[in-house]
């Protein structure tokens, strides 16, 4: 399917639900470009599930977002149960118009939902010439270290710089060996996931993507995976007034309430300390990407660049739409 053809849909369905035009094609805009990247479960593959919150009033279709200026630099949103692209685009704003005014930019966010891919706000403040750190806090998936019991969500860390090139340095990743998305498409289509990504209810290895749903997933190198979960808790979560602790609701399972997701969006000008950012950056780049290689490797990639060009390639061609999705959208536009 043409993305304009898809946007169009999307938008169609989401005005459906409610939301405002502006509101629908901010969503639109965020699963699209989830597919284009080939984030397949962070793009169509949840589209039921957001409507089916805001069907059962878990996701508030009119949310009034209030932003409490704590300074120049800093703010608080109050997402109001919105769904989480139309929160996290006035917050990513807000931090880089705070960081254009004062060299730096904060923003916390509380009462928010799912907003698909860090390093898709990410990219919009490294336009504007900024550094970002992202920090969102998810369900319960992966296991404190020691733990028996699934508390942490796969909680992703983003940083994105300008990289002196037209392909910015994205780095976006879960602390979870492979994300909970990709989990839940592997168990939609009866795939197998990789061995040593997650644990049964019983505490076994499993490659059945249902049994890891059931189970816990496990984090990247260890305690040191944990420990970076915890600290994403802490910054999303505790610091912002959101959900922690495992409190952050399931979007997919459990409808008893609004997710009360918290984000923090950090951002700041790249000249704060020295004047040749782009020179120094682009040594730094330079300079990693002329060592010596290991078999098979053709080039040392920076984080962003193969993510770069799977839009580039995607965008050329029709976005495949699986029998699911179809049946989703049949049923959603009806």
């Amino acid at each position: 399917m043409k993305v304009s053809k898809l946007k169009s849909l999307l938008i169609n369905i989401f005005k459906k639900k409610g939301l405002k035009y502006i509101d629908a094609s901010i969503s639109a805009n965020a699963i699209i470009n989830a597919e284009l990247v080939g984030a397949y479960g962070h793009g169509l593959s949840r589209l039921k599930m957001y409507c089916d919150r805001i069907s059962k009033k878990l996701i508030n279709p009119k949310p009034r977002i209030k932003i409490k200026k704590i300074s120049q630099s800093i703010s608080h949103l109050d997402a109001n149960n919105s769904i989480g692209f139309v929160a996290a685009d006035i917050a990513v704003k807000t931090a880089i118009k705070n960081a254009k005014k004062t060299g730096i930019g904060m923003v916390a966010v509380k009462n928010s939902g799912h907003y698909g891919l860090s390093g898709y706000y990410a990219e919009q403040a490294v336009k504007k010439n900024l550094v970002t750190m992202i920090y969102t806090n998810a369900p319960p998936a992966v296991a404190p270290h020691g733990a028996l019991k699934s508390l942490f969500g796969t909680n992703p860390i983003c940083f994105g710089i300008p990289s002196g090139s037209k392909v910015p340095f994205i780095l976006d990743t879960s602390i979870s060996v492979i994300n909970r998305g990709k989990i839940r498409v592997a168990a939609n289509n009866n795939q197998k996931i990789p061995k040593e990504v997650a644990l049964d209810k019983f505490g076994k290895p499993t490659t059945d993507a249902k049994k890891a749903l059931e189970g816990v997933q496990l984090p990247i190198a260890g305690y040191r995976g944990s420990g970076l979960a915890w600290m994403v808790d802490i910054l999303s979560g505790v610091l912002t007034g959101a959900n922690h602790a495992g409190r952050v609701k399931d979007p997919f399972d459990d409808f008893s309430g609004p997710q009360n997701i918290g984000h923090l969006f950090i951002t700041f000008k790249t000249n704060l300390f020295v004047n040749n950012f782009n020179n120094r950056i682009k040594d730094n780049i330079k300079t990693i990407k002329k060592l010596p290689r290991i078999r098979g490797v053709k080039e040392i990639m920076y984080p962003g660049q193969n993510k770069y060009k799977r839009f580039k390639m995607y965008s050329k061609k029709d976005i495949k739409i699986s029998k699911i999705i179809k049946k989703d959208l049949k049923i959603l536009l009806s």
